[in-house]
């Protein structure tokens, strides 16, 4: 049975987002001030872990205390966590945007690094979702409520990117984070999909402005 976690950072979250169904009831990580988050959120967090440099420390059980001086970010630090606990999908908030853009790419690494241990990540705020591509793989896209979806290689350059059912479709495509060429494509078909043979991508989903 499949394994899912939800790791809520202290980034800007709405009040409005709503958790997708097959996280409901999931085992909650709030990072810092991510506390603050889950009361907007409505959710009750399992966990409370951080340093607690941007927020005060919570006053309830199961609260971790991190050294402020160590190697990991918070929310990497929870999300080395939940792969010990065996997560298969990992939901993360609050991970996006804000004033700190430096924690939003610490985020996107992080990301990256769950899916390199075999783990779904899905990275959600208010008007994107934000997942990721890594050679063998072959993912679908539904054409849903979101209007654009972008390609962004991760690691200097990914090659042999498939693109099907896109307004703009690709085979056997190379990118490069120097040429933004995958930015704001569309939908053609029902779903699309995106296979590559090596590097990896983020695939960032966004509604109309």
């Amino acid at each position: 049975m499949n394994r899912h976690c939800i790791i809520v950072s202290a980034g800007p979250v709405a009040a409005e987002q709503t958790i997708p169904q097959d996280f409901q009831g999931s085992y909650v990580i709030a990072c810092d001030a991510g506390w603050h988050n889950c009361e907007k959120l409505g959710i009750q967090p399992d966990l409370v872990l951080g340093d607690f440099d941007s927020s005060e420390r919570p006053n309830m059980e199961n609260v971790l205390v991190l050294p402020r001086e160590k190697d990991d970010t918070d929310t990497h630090y929870a999300a080395r966590m939940a792969v010990e606990m065996g997560c298969t999908h990992i939901l993360m908030l609050g991970a996006l945007g804000g004033k700190r853009m430096e924690h939003t790419l610490a985020n996107i690494g992080t990301g990256l690094w769950l899916e390199k241990q075999g783990i779904y990540v899905t990275m959600l705020d208010e008007r994107s979702r934000v997942t990721y591509v890594l050679p063998g793989e072959k993912r679908e896209y539904r054409n849903g409520g979101y209007k654009f979806f972008s390609l962004f290689p991760l690691e200097g350059k990914t090659e042999g990117i498939c693109l099907e059912g896109a307004a703009y479709p690709l085979q056997n495509a190379s990118l490069e984070v120097s040429y933004p060429l995958g930015v704001s494509n569309e939908w053609k078909a029902e779903q699309a999909t995106i296979s590559i043979q090596k590097g990896s991508l983020i695939v960032i989903e966004t509604y109309a402005d």
